[in-house]
């Protein structure tokens, strides 16, 4: 005769926590996402004859036919308008040794393009030396989502170093890598690393 199926415990279905407790707040919000560990970009352009930029977690591919990026930029930044409207960019991927890029593009004290060595890419946006990837792209589509606006960029070419061999900048915890020791009032300071605040500079 066949086996008897093994009885299993039927999952528990009821909500563990209370959901009148409301959504989190945005503190709240931001110390839960930065449990997930991201990679750090810059996105550039050049409008008015000027380089401009901003520095970016929230960065992904989309689509492989055609070739799509998406990245994330809040709705009051002062770079994003200007770059949408140059409209194309340029996204920097960096790798773990170049924290001053990030520091330059990721604060409202950063120096940004000041005494900084940089290239016009064949696409007319600002391309960093020696980061891990530059992908080059034009914006297809913007939409609303909160404070943010989710920009849909179609890839017009990417660049990528044959000899770089460098692990790439990973930031986790309100800090960058995932060995340094945590601080815990890193995430709520006023001019914090964070994927909240990048983004309006």
């Amino acid at each position: 005769m066949p086996a008897e199926p093994a009885l299993t415990t039927p999952p528990h279905t009821e909500p563990t926590e209370d959901p009148a407790a409301g959504e989190p707040t945005p503190a709240e919000f931001r110390r839960a996402m930065s449990e997930f560990a991201t990679g750090v970009t810059v996105v550039t352009a050049i409008e008015g004859g000027e380089p401009i930029g901003f520095a970016c977690q929230s960065f992904t591919s989309v689509s492989l036919e055609p070739p799509l990026v998406l990245f994330c930029a809040d709705v009051r930044g002062r770079s994003w308008p200007r770059i949408r409207a140059a409209g194309r960019f340029c996204v920097n991927v960096l790798g773990e040794d170049q924290r001053d890029l990030c520091q330059r593009f990721g604060s409202s004290r950063g120096r940004k393009f000041e005494e900084l060595a940089w290239d016009v890419s064949p696409w007319g946006t600002p391309e960093f030396r020696d980061v891990l990837l530059a992908v080059h792209a034009e914006v297809r589509d913007v939409h609303r989502a909160g404070d943010h606006d989710v920009v849909i960029g179609r890839v017009l070419g990417v660049r990528r170093p044959e000899d770089r061999l460098d692990r790439p900048m990973v930031f986790f915890r309100s800090r960058f890598g995932v060995d340094e020791p945590e601080n815990p009032e890193s995430a709520d300071a006023p001019d914090a690393w964070w994927s909240g605040q990048w983004g309006w500079m």
